[in-house]
This record gives structure tokens, C-alpha cells and sequence, in this order.
């Protein structure tokens, strides 16, 4: 990416790799409750901002209709494919809000627990 590409496209770029990163270090690594509870706390924080960041766009593309002369490589209706992206994107939204929902309390089963590092054998 270079420094024309749109900011909001740099974030998105940012947040997949953050969980791409995620994904790789817990391959193999083992995580005591502690480490994992903060990073439920931020992943929760991710679910719950998601659902604005659905809206925010849908309401984006539905604007951009009439700020852009918008048009489709295959002459469909721009404003049909809009409206199936803005009901895909609500739908998501509320599966965003499930997903933090569940990520709060998967952090919260878990926030009583410490640990120690096991004797030498």
C-alpha cells in the first residue's frame, strides 16, 4: 500500500493482520488465562466496535450513490447490488454484536483464574 491508498482501507489492513498475527501465535504457544483475558478484552472491544463500523459503511455506500456517478461492470443496477451489500452488512453487524457478546463472557469465565509455573520434573 502506498500513501494514496485511503486510510480506512490502511485500518482494515491493519486489524486483518493483527488477527492474522493472533492466529499465528497461538499455533503453538500456550497462554495462561491471564495473557488470554487481555486479549479477549481487546477482541470483545473488536466485536462491539464492529457493529458501528457495518452501519457506518453501509450508510457509506448508500451515500456514494448519490455523491458518484456509480456504475456496475455488467450493467446491473448499482443501487440493487448497494442493497443486498447493506443488508449483508446489518446482518453482520448483529452477528458482530453476538461475537462480543460471547467474547465477554468467554473473558469473563476466566477472569478469576491465575497460575503458577509448574515444578521442574
Amino acid at each position: 500500500m502506498d500513501e494514496e491508498t485511503p486510510e480506512v482501507i490502511r485500518a482494515a489492513d491493519d486489524a486483518y493482520e493483527a488477527i492474522r498475527t493472533i492466529n499465528h501465535l497461538t499455533i503453538t504457544q500456550v497462554h495462561a488465562a491471564p495473557t488470554v483475558y487481555s486479549v479477549l478484552g481487546n477482541l470483545k472491544g473488536v466485536g462491539h466496535l464492529l457493529p458501528q463500523a457495518c452501519t457506518q459503511l453501509a450508510k457509506s455506500l448508500g451515500r456514494s450513490l448519490d455523491e458518484y456517478d456509480v456504475y456496475e461492470d455488467d450493467d446491473r443496477d448499482p443501487v440493487a447490488s448497494v442493497a443486498t451489500a447493506t443488508d449483508h452488512l446489518t446482518r453482520a453487524s448483529q452477528l458482530a454484536a453476538e461475537l462480543g457478546a460471547e467474547l465477554e463472557k468467554a473473558q469473563s469465565a476466566i477472569s478469576r483464574q491465575g497460575y503458577r509455573e509448574k515444578p521442574a520434573s
